[in-house]
């Protein structure tokens, strides 16, 4: 996994993480998901940035969900129903949404 950010417009950074915390990462550069300690921590970065700061007119949450139902939502994509995972999930939040809902009160 390449990095996409020039390295002129990049600051090192010193962060301690835990012996456990370290080795847990290590295991996802041994597996070859990533190159290097500094792509996980980039990438981690870069999503609790996003997470933190959305744009005003959305709100984004973490979900936690059962491996049997994100293998579903994950065939889901497959499929051609959702365009990503995200979406996927989007769908499923406004379907149950709206199931809830009084009609009057739907958009």
């Amino acid at each position: 996994m390449e990095s996409d950010v020039p390295m002129e417009s990049t600051e090192r950074v010193t962060v301690r993480l835990s012996s456990d915390k370290l080795a847990v990462l290590r295991t996802l550069i041994d597996s070859g998901e990533y190159q290097n300690l500094s792509d996980i921590l980039r990438e981690a970065v870069d999503e609790f940035v996003a997470l933190r700061f959305a744009p005003d007119n959305i709100s984004k949450i973490l979900v936690e969900i059962p491996k049997k139902r994100a293998t579903e939502l994950e065939s889901l994509v497959k499929e051609g129903d959702a365009v990503s995972m995200d979406d996927a999930v989007r769908n499923a939040v406004t379907e149950y949404i709206r199931s809830k809902m009084r009609p009057e009160d739907r958009d």
